[in-house]
């Protein structure tokens, strides 16, 4: 005994400085969610703002005031984008938040409760049931079954005894011990994991890659197309410093898409405010696209398809016995030992109560369960002993051939026996030959909603598989019973030795089993390599690897903070049914955006093309006022209205094809209409305002022609919208007109303007047709798609 003492006396204050002096201390080592400086910083300090400062500073100096107009939406979009992504952070960093549970330590001096952040090497920890073991350690004494499934996958407790080691994140289903502390900080079974994932993980989004690409394109060109107008009006043209500012920065901010980086802003942090409405939190907006462009989904078995909860499947009799005499014997050895439940206990209290079981309020005696004996039983008032629990172990030898003749159990569910036994010794033994009543199947619980879920993403051509760390024939049964196509094709990944027979799984299986987390992110990069666009699930410290690998990545708020972190998207109420909803929001953002930055693009090409003519054939026929108003009227409010309609259409194609091939029309349409202004407006003698007016009224029509192609077939509110915004139009061109530079046209100049804005209207409509019949199989236009992409190579 006296030596016994010893061993656990644990640390003295001189051994635990010398250990934190050596930095042997369990410093918190999970993942980090961004600070609101990073946030800030990445959506402050990006090409798109920093183009938009020049030019807003270049014309600060002019004194035209007015024409900043521009900086409002810029302002807006990086406040959208820093509060919603500020909100997710915090969202989720009010989940990490569980109050860390103090943990009691053995020292020398005695015992006391510590942060789990504050052990060291070699200390001595009491852990119970429904603990979480703070650092890996070794068992020193007592014994007890470990929920593992956030490290392991492995859903089944494990029994574990002196000697044995338990993992930090696990968690003591039952009993009690004492362990020494054996590993601490970045040397963790956990933290080594969440080391090869860190938080920073690339946004994959054709979105994000089509603006980027604009935008640094819009860039390059600016320059030189932005100075040669400079230097054209001062050298050339005789005009001010001013003028010559004025014209080259409207040329330039029409390159630029800022209303289409807003719009994408604001459909983005609508849908992620609709979907945390739902507990849907989303840390990366884009991924809202991304999640909704998924054709292979992997699933967890814990904590996705399963709720991480067990459920009584079966009842058996045994010859003599009814189903109510059993459902009374398990139900009161469950309860008798409820301070002490774990999963399986749950499960038998939940199906008592389901089954109305009657039993008494208090027992004369509990005989909890131990990972020694494998049973668990009790004595009640009236002197009855009941023992439920593996058959070999209360029954003896002959005990599993008397449960198999009870009656048929799924190979997948875990039985037990329930008896009635003459009563227990001291220790807990039982004592003479026990009765055998019937047994009681146990398996884990599905989630009632994951069936339904499963055959919504079916349908929607989305190829399911299953990874897991569980048995393999575990995990299919469960799959098989939640409705995952193919589950029957099931493999033990510990069998598969190297990549290639990785590869050769990948093309074989839709089940995985017994996966380990670099196994889990080997099969993700092999579904990449397949050209697959992949979202990952999980909750647990072993999916943490695969779910930064993966395009989009879901996670429960009840799973592990390294897990929740890394994630793109959070649970918050740990229901997967929600997914089908989040798609459901990814493809109206996406469908509409697609329909609305046609509009945008439209000025990003014309002006492009029309300051590069005007280098050549001045003037330039727009100021920054003027284009403030076309980028209103005929496109910053018809693409927020287009974009915020309902929308579940498949989404279809590549973004910026689909996109392209509804603006260059009216953009070549635009462009020539302004090429034959600019040339005839010589010929016939117009004036600078009127030839700046003209162009802003074919400019306008044109933008409207487009509404109301992608706008078919119209309703109430797209008409309507059609209707509000050519009288916005038309109230700027008479009431609003000096405050827009546009003056009233000669009669001869008007009659101009009309046959001019037909045949532009013709040639609209006519290429038109042509780009949407065949831009799918061009393969020129395929090529300019990937230039401006940069997947060219140049």
């Amino acid at each position: 005994m006296e030596s016994k003492d010893a061993a656990l006396r644990g640390l003295t204050d001189e051994e635990v400085a010398e250990r934190v002096a050596d930095g042997r201390v369990n410093a918190n080592t999970d993942v980090k969610t961004k600070s609101v400086g990073q946030i800030l910083s990445e959506h402050a300090f990006t090409l798109f703002n920093g183009v938009n400062l020049a030019m807003s500073v270049l014309i600060f100096l002019t004194g035209q005031y007015r024409n900043l107009l521009f900086l409002c939406v810029v302002l807006a979009n990086l406040v959208i984008g820093v509060f919603q992504e500020v909100r997710a952070k915090k969202m989720v960093d009010e989940l990490s938040i569980m109050t860390q549970k103090r943990v009691r330590v053995l020292r020398a001096s005695g015992e006391c409760e510590l942060a789990p952040s504050d052990l060291v090497v070699d200390d001595l920890m009491r852990l119970a049931h429904g603990d979480q073991v703070p650092a890996d350690c070794a068992l020193v004494e007592g014994s007890v079954y470990v929920d593992e499934s956030l490290l392991t996958g492995e859903s089944v407790p494990i029994a574990k005894g002196i000697g044995d080691e338990l993992l930090s994140g696990s968690f003591i289903e039952t009993g009690s011990l004492v362990a020494r502390v054996v590993r601490v900080g970045r040397e963790g079974y956990a933290a080594k994991i969440n080391a090869e994932a860190k938080y920073v993980k690339a946004v994959k989004s054709e979105i994000l890659d089509t603006l980027r690409a604009i935008i640094k394109i819009g860039t390059i060109i600016l320059v030189p197309l932005g100075l040669g107008l400079f230097l054209r009006t001062l050298l050339m043209d005789g005009g001010t410093i001013e003028s010559a500012i004025l014209t080259s920065t409207s040329a330039v901010l029409g390159m630029i898409p800022q209303g289409l980086v807003l719009l994408t802003s604001s459909v983005l942090a609508i849908a992620t405010t609709r979907l945390a409405h739902r507990q849907v939190l989303v840390q990366q907006p884009y991924c809202v696209e991304t999640l909704a462009r998924v054709d292979t989904l992997c699933l967890d078995k814990t904590g996705t398809i399963t709720s991480g909860q067990m459920e009584v499947s079966g009842v058996a009799c045994a010859d003599g016995h009814g189903e109510d005499e059993v459902v009374r014997a398990f139900a009161c050895v469950a309860r008798a030992n409820a301070q002490d439940a774990n999963d399986t206990a749950r499960a038998l209290l939940g199906a008592a109560e389901a089954r109305g079981a009657v039993t008494p309020e208090r027992y004369a005696r509990a005989v909890p369960f131990s990972s020694a004996r494998k049973y668990s039983g009790c004595v009640t008032p009236e002197g009855e002993c009941y023992a439920i629990g593996a058959a070999a172990f209360v029954l003896g030898p002959e005990g599993p051939a008397m449960a198999d003749a009870c009656g048929t159990f799924d190979e997948m569910e875990r039985v037990m026996v329930c008896c009635c036994v003459p009563g227990f010794s001291r220790e807990g033994a039982i004592e003479g030959e026990p009765e055998l009543l019937g047994c009681v199947a146990i398996r884990d619980q599905i989630r009632p909603t994951a069936p339904a879920t499963m055959e919504y993403f079916r349908e929607q051509g989305v190829e399911l598989r299953v990874i897991s760390g569980d048995d393999p024939r575990t995990v299919s049964a469960i799959a098989e019973r939640a409705g995952v196509p193919g589950a029957r094709a099931y493999v033990d990944a510990s069998t598969l030795e190297d990549e290639a027979a990785i590869e050769d799984a990948v093309d074989r299986y839709r089940v995985f089993g017994r996966v380990t987390p670099q196994q889990k992110r080997d099969l993700v990069k092999a579904l990449h390599r397949r050209g697959r666009t992949v979202a990952m699930t999980g909750d647990g410290v072993n999916g943490v690897l695969a779910l930064r690998e993966a395009d989009c990545s879901v996670s429960m708020a009840s799973g592990s903070a390294a897990a929740r972190n890394v994630s793109e998207i959070v649970l918050a109420d740990n229901d997967f049914s929600h997914m089908p909803e989040v798609v459901a929001e990814g493809r109206r953002s996406i469908n509409n955006l697609q329909r609305s930055a046609s509009l945008f693009l439209v000025k990003t090409v014309f002006t492009a093309v029309l300051a590069l003519i005007c280098i050549f054939m001045p003037p330039y026929p727009f100021i920054p006022i003027q284009m403030s108003l076309i980028s209103t009227a005929v496109i910053g409010i018809p693409s927020f209205v287009l974009a915020l309609e309902p929308n579940h259409e498949r989404i279809r194609g590549n973004f910026l094809a689909n996109v392209l091939a509804r603006s260059l029309p009216a953009s070549l349409a635009i462009v020539c209409a302004l090429f034959a202004e600019l040339a005839l407006g010589r010929l016939l003698d117009h004036s600078f305002a009127e030839i700046s007016t003209v162009c802003m009224m074919i400019t306008v029509v044109i933008g409207l022609a487009l509404i109301y192609r992608i706008s078919r077939p119209l309703t109430p509110l797209r008409s309507a919208l059609l209707v509000a915004m050519s009288g916005l139009v038309l109230l700027s061109y008479t009431v609003f007109g000096e405050f827009f530079h546009v003056v009233r046209l000669a009669p001869d100049v008007a009659v101009f303007t009309v046959v001019l804005a037909a045949l532009s209207i013709t040639l609209f409509e006519w290429t038109s047709r042509i780009f949407l019949a065949n831009y799918e199989q061009s393969v020129l236009f395929a090529r300019v798609v990937r230039f401006v992409e940069g997947k060219d190579g140049k």
